[in-house]
């Protein structure tokens, strides 16, 4: 006989369900045994007592039907209905027991009354009663642990839905910036730019519908992701755009959330080095401190203006950013929003992750080493 798993245990209700009634059954039987030596019972006893064990077990099979039907019904009537169940099975079960006592210990014993056919069957109901208060317990656990999984996966289809929400409003914004630029470039005429400006725009809609936006990346790859974004970018603005990257070694193996950075370089693309004649300087930032990868996106454009809130200049990808950390890690990652002294800081910090050794990295365009500055040429 397969011997159950203890995830069939915990899954499997009618493998839980039998395991329990014949261990129930097997130890009433053996405290009995034990209970016969100590009282110095004759051996034809132990006959009796597995006719018992076995007659409980096969007699009070049928409760467990019978008290699925009282499940969530008033609760008069439910204990009503246990307690008739557990007296006429115990009356069903005493009639067994004590004619194979006759028939074992006592051959020359003769009831003189049906009530005497009938004897024990109180105490027998007392043990009825205890099979039912663990049968029922068990099943307002289980039926407990069943409306808590729901609610956690509710909770979590919520989670995933507003993440999936929150990346996929970027999509428009970040289209219509780009299409822009390329529309610039279509009217003055620069034609291979704009071409060269379209293959990166699909490479990297190609890599953005690809990733799911529950999936985290390692930083290196977030990293070779943004690539792909620049690529138009850079065609756009040309040597008015600098970047650079300053990215400690161990951070760049740490796990963030997919596209986490691409909305808040474009917001400081925006407002650094598009809204400027000379173009600005954006840098990121990123090390590992006491358990956290720190992340900042700098840029030394105009900044926030005095007594203004963090999300008056940076809109969209600003409010996004920080509640897609909120859902993801609660209370557990910081996020702020500093005037540089000239320009912003954005600066982040989450639970640190490392990606696991020999997990499988998918392909991206060139790798980046820590501490890189890149200019605007590709």
């Amino acid at each position: 006989m397969k011997i159950p798993t203890l995830e069939q245990f915990r899954t499997n209700r009618n493998v839980l369900f039998w395991s329990l009634h014949a261990a129930g059954w097997a130890a009433y039987g053996i405290t009995q045994y034990f209970g016969a030596l100590l009282y110095e019972k004759p051996s034809s006893y132990a006959r009796v007592i597995a006719v018992a064990a076995v007659s409980g077990f096969l007699l009070s099979m049928p409760m467990r039907f019978i008290y699925r039907r009282l499940w969530g019904r008033a609760p008069r009537l439910m204990i009503t209905g246990v307690l008739v169940t557990c007296y006429i099975t115990a009356l069903a079960l005493r009639i067994v027991i004590n004619l194979s006592y006759k028939q074992f210990v006592e051959p020359d014993w003769h009831a003189q009354t049906l009530f005497e056919l009938f004897g024990g069957a109180l105490s027998t109901t007392y043990l009825l009663l205890c099979w039912s208060v663990l049968y029922f317990g068990i099943k307002f656990y289980e039926s407990q642990r069943k409306q808590e999984r729901a609610l956690l996966k509710a909770v979590a289809l919520a989670q995933e839905a507003q993440l999936k929400m929150l990346r996929y409003q970027l999509n428009p914004h970040f289209l219509f910036n780009t299409l822009n630029a390329i529309s610039t470039l279509i009217l003055d005429n620069q034609n291979r730019k704009a071409n060269h400006a379209v293959t990166r725009l699909s490479e990297f809609l190609r890599y953005t519908l690809d990733q799911d936006p529950m999936k985290k990346v390692t930083l290196r790859q977030e990293i070779e992701a943004l690539d792909l974004y620049l690529g138009t970018e850079r065609l756009r603005f040309g040597e008015r755009l600098r970047l650079e990257y300053a990215i400690e070694e161990p951070a760049l193996n740490a796990l963030v959330p997919s596209l986490l950075l691409q909305p808040l370089l474009e917001n400081s693309l925006k407002y650094a080095v598009s809204a400027r004649e000379q173009g600005g300087l954006v840098r990121i930032e990123g090390r590992t401190r006491e358990g956290l990868l720190e992340l900042s996106v700098i840029d030394d454009g105009p900044g926030l203006r005095e007594g203004a809130g963090s999300g008056e200049r940076r809109g969209v990808g600003l409010r996004n950013t920080r509640e897609r950390l909120a859902v993801l890690y609660g209370e557990n990652c910081r996020f702020a929003v500093l005037n540089s002294s000239p320009g912003l800081r954005v600066d982040m910090a989450l639970p640190l992750e490392t990606a696991g050794a020999g997990a499988e990295v998918p392909a991206q365009p060139q790798a980046l080493q820590p501490g890189v500055a890149r200019g605007a040429h590709a």
